[in-house]
Formats: C-alpha cells, structure tokens, sequence
C-alpha cells in the first residue's frame, strides 16, 4: 500500500508536526505537574525524616528531590525548546501561504500578458488619440462655417424681417403707427411725430414686456 501511497504536501508535513509538538508540548505539561506533586511530597517526606532525627532518610530523600529537580529542569527546557519550534513552524506556514499567494498572483499576471498584446493596446490609444484630434478639428471647421454664413451681408436685411415678422405678431406696426397695439395699455406718440422712432419701438417694448 505504501508504494501506491500519495506523497504529503508541504502544507500537510507542516500540519502534521505542528499537531505533533502540540501534542508533546500537553505531554510535557502533564509530567510537569506530577513531577511538582512528587517534590511537594518529598518535601515534606524530608520534614518528616527530619523531625524524627532519622538522617539516613532524610539524606536518601533529598537525594531524590535533587534529580527529580533536575528532570523537572530538563523538562521546562524541553517545553521551552518545543515552544520555539512551534514558532518557527507557524513562521513557516505563514511564509507557504505568502510564495502560494505570490505564486498565484504571478500566474494571473503572466496569464494577463499572454492575453494583452503591448503593441496593439499602444496601437488602440495612438488610433484613438488621432481620430479625436480630427473630430475636435472637424467641431472646429464647422462652427467657424456656421459663423461665416450667420455673419454674411445679407444677414441684416433677414433678420430687420424676423424682428418686423414678430412685432406684427404682437401688434406692432413700424411702418407709420402703433395701430395694432393694444389701446389701453399704449401711450399718445409726443405730438408732431409723424413716425414711430426707434426710441418710440423700444419704449413700448419695454411696456409690453413689463405686462
């Protein structure tokens, strides 16, 4: 079975220790705490040995405490030294997560650039920067066109009939009198004008306007 077994990814080997230590480090936990009780015992053993002046005893029982001390050291050592591999071992997930990450960001760009061709994008925006600069021409030649035709000559005769066209529509005549004014709201013409003036035209503008 072994031969047909799926190798473990790093990401596994990495999650597989980690469980490991952290199981270890429990185990070191336990016997950290049966080694205290046993100290605490043997402490008061040699109390014990002590008060009844029985040295031998109490020689033989300190003697334990001693190594039992120094396992107990070993063991806080070995705890600490699990901590730190423990560290080092997150450290280094944290490190795969951020090359995949990378690795995966690399791959989308490279995908991206394969798909992007440089030259035809700078093509896309050359072609796209002239034809606006000939629209912007083209704007310009007919608004200058538009301006020669509504400035020509003949322009002023066409448009003294426009403005004739709308006084008649508001009952303005310009030819002799205000005739078609409305009479309650129009004034005598000073006397001895035998002709609307200009000033006359813009007066009674003016009154229409305010109506």
């Amino acid at each position: 079975m072994s031969l047909f077994s799926k190798k473990p990814t790093a990401k596994e080997v990495l999650r597989e220790n980690d469980r490991q230590m952290r199981r270890t480090h429990r185990d070191l936990d336990r016997d950290r705490a049966k080694l205290e009780r046993q100290e605490k015992l043997l402490e008061m053993e040699i109390k014990k040995a002590a008060k009844q002046g029985n040295r031998q005893a109490a020689t033989t029982l300190a003697k334990q405490l001693v190594a039992l001390r120094k396992q107990k050291t070993k063991n806080v050592a070995v705890g600490s030294k699990i901590t730190s591999i423990n560290s080092q071992t997150k450290a280094m997930q944290s490190n795969m997560k951020m090359a995949d990450a990378m690795a995966s960001t690399t791959k989308v760009m490279g995908s991206m650039n394969k798909q992007m061709d440089a030259k035809q994008v700078l093509k896309t925006m050359q072609d796209f920067e002239k034809e606006s600069t000939k629209m912007e021409m083209t704007e310009e030649m007919i608004n200058d066109t538009l301006d020669e035709v509504f400035d020509e000559s003949g322009d002023e005769e066409e448009q003294d009939a426009i403005v004739t066209q709308v006084l008649d529509e508001i009952g303005i005549e310009i030819s002799g009198k205000l005739a078609g004014a409305p009479s309650a709201n129009r004034e005598a013409l000073p006397t001895g004008k035998s002709k609307v003036t200009d000033e006359d035209l813009e007066a009674q503008l003016a009154r229409l306007m305010k109506e």
